[in-house]
């Protein structure tokens, strides 16, 4: 199974943190403008799933899927954002691991470090090296 890559967004709608895995086709937009692009289509598709539902969502927008990858998404209750990018049939639980990423990776090395500011883009060899190990060593990753 494929990762092909990571979005980190704060509750302001900034991308603090990206990584790329196994992505072979780039957008053909500037970094910034795909960042932008990316916050405005969770930030609808979950307003559109929210006012769609026929009933009402425990969990509300957790992705969606094309005939090449699945977008997966998660987001804590002081409203960080995960985006993961993966293959269409990953193995293991996708939203466990990205809980993961949140509990075991940015708490302890971003959120509790006094030196790091979430309205600035993670710049914390800690969190790379430690968010690395967790991917690689998933079920999900495919060099």
């Amino acid at each position: 199974m494929a990762v092909y890559n990571l979005y980190i967004f704060n509750r302001e709608g900034q991308c603090i943190f990206y990584r790329e895995w196994n992505r072979s086709k780039q957008s053909g937009l500037s970094q910034e403008l795909e960042f932008k692009q990316m916050f405005g289509l969770i930030i609808e598709m979950k307003s559109f799933v929210t006012k769609m539902s026929p009933t009402d969502l425990k969990d509300g927008f957790l992705g969606f899927k094309t005939n090449k990858y699945k977008l997966n998404y998660y987001e804590t209750p002081s409203g960080i954002k995960f985006v993961l990018n993966t293959d269409l049939n990953p193995l293991g639980n996708i939203r466990e691991l990205l809980h993961q990423i949140y509990e075991h990776v940015l708490l302890p090395t971003v959120i509790r470090n006094v030196n790091q500011n979430l309205q600035e883009p993670i710049k914390n060899s800690a969190f790379e090296n430690k968010l690395e190990d967790l991917i690689r060593n998933s079920l999900l990753f495919k060099n």
